[in-house]
């Protein structure tokens, strides 16, 4: 029986660095690229995500300091789990031709809006996550050596062969953004360094348990993150829920928990699919998942935690500047993606796609060169003409300071 950061581990890494990327996210290629990076990086620098049910007073919890509540999630156990997850994105994000979107049963969509996913999880093995929309299904299953993708709406399914010790593989920037609490609780956690101050605030109800509530906060200005906090179940130890508060709001910009939650292991059925007549399979090998920046990146990846570091060996790679909760991610945008904003149309890109969206974003300018500025209540995201992005969860005036370095 694997312990809870195990389990945590393996949950995060078969929904994240296995998924094979729907038709939408292979139709967006830009979207596909930056949109896990902007999550990314407000995780790495400290924060994460998300809250379904509000605090209420009066659970019978005995008391449990921050210290106590960080080994209880690592000595966690558990033979598997099931529930209903509800993830709720409001970034202050401007809108944007075919990104977001609450009720859809696109990946992409995660971006903004409500969604409810289910989840069965036993063991590394099988796990299988069900993202619902209104007129549609996007399910990811994984059952040992056979990883299915599939899609209701566009009748779509893909068979992969995992290879041996595929439950070890990095994550992926195709993946999106954290889908469950306990990718996001993970990511949180493991970025805990000196730059954050941990405490407690009281207990909670979420999905009708009693929990326990873990607050992160940064202990130095410069971040728009004000406060992530995660609420821990007080008989499993399993993370139930995840918030993170923008400076000054006082509700969250990214929430994601259970609304239901089963501590018990699925029966093995669940973890079998037979595509459903008419639907077109696609058998494909290996693993999936880009190359560049794919095992440094993603929810669940620390970042460095020291000045101008790059991130591999490569001229082209990702490099942090500064540390912490104001790190910035400096990046070269993979030639696909651009290619649509140059031409209007990117290999397997919609028309004019991604033209239209740096067309959306207002333009900027100035010593470190001129581009398009996107900017949210957690993060902002500087795409430049000669194709770098710089992101952090920091105001622009950073971002234009990383850049000039």
């Amino acid at each position: 029986m694997p312990d809870g950061a195990d389990a945590l581990s393996a949950i995060s890494q078969c929904t994240r660095s296995t998924m094979v990327p729907m038709s939408a996210l292979l139709r967006r290629p830009l979207m596909r690229w930056l949109v896990p990076l902007l999550v990314a990086v407000v995780l790495a620098a400290g924060g994460s995500v998300v809250g379904v049910l509000a605090a209420s007073a009066g659970n019978p919890l005995p008391p449990r300091s921050a210290a106590q509540l960080l080994v209880d999630v690592q000595r966690a156990r558990l033979d598997g789990l099931s529930g209903t997850i509800v993830q709720n994105t409001d970034l202050g994000l401007p809108g944007l031709p075919g990104v977001g979107g609450a009720g859809s049963s696109d990946m992409t969509s995660l971006v903004s809006g409500s969604h409810t996913l289910r989840l069965w999880y036993a063991g590394p093995g099988r796990i299988r996550l069900a993202l619902l929309g209104s007129l549609g299904e996007s399910d990811v299953i994984r059952n040992g050596a056979d990883l299915w993708t599939w899609s209701s709406t566009t009748k779509s399914a893909t068979h992969r062969a995992l290879p041996k010790g595929a439950g070890d593989a990095p994550s992926s920037l195709a993946s999106g953004s954290p889908l469950t609490p306990q990718q996001a609780a993970s990511a949180a956690l493991k970025a805990i360094d000196p730059t954050t101050a941990v405490t407690t605030d009281g207990t909670a109800r979420v999905a009708r348990r009693s929990a326990y509530e873990l607050v992160l906060r940064p202990r130095t200005a410069g971040s728009l993150v004000d406060s992530v906090h995660i609420a821990i179940d007080g008989k499993t130890h399993v993370p139930l829920r995840v918030r993170i508060f923008a400076k000054g709001a006082s509700k969250p910009s990214f929430e994601v928990g259970f609304t239901h939650f089963d501590p018990t292991a699925p029966t093995a059925s669940m973890f079998r699919f037979n595509p459903p007549p008419g639907t077109k399979v696609t058998q494909s090998t290996g693993m999936p998942g880009h190359r560049a920046a794919a095992k440094h990146l993603g929810p669940g990846a620390s970042l460095p935690r020291h000045g101008l570091t790059k991130m591999s060996g490569s001229g082209d790679a990702p490099r942090v500047v500064g540390s912490g909760w104001t790190s910035v991610v400096v990046a070269k945008v993979p030639a696909g993606a651009l290619a649509g904003a140059a031409g209007g149309v990117a290999a397997g890109a919609g028309p004019g796609m991604l033209t239209q969206v740096l067309k959306s974003l207002p333009k900027v300018s100035g010593s470190w060169g001129s581009g398009h500025l996107l900017q949210g209540t957690l993060f902002s995201a500087l795409l430049t003409d000669d194709g770098r992005v710089a992101v952090g969860a920091v105001p622009p005036s950073a971002l234009y300071a990383a850049l000039a370095r």
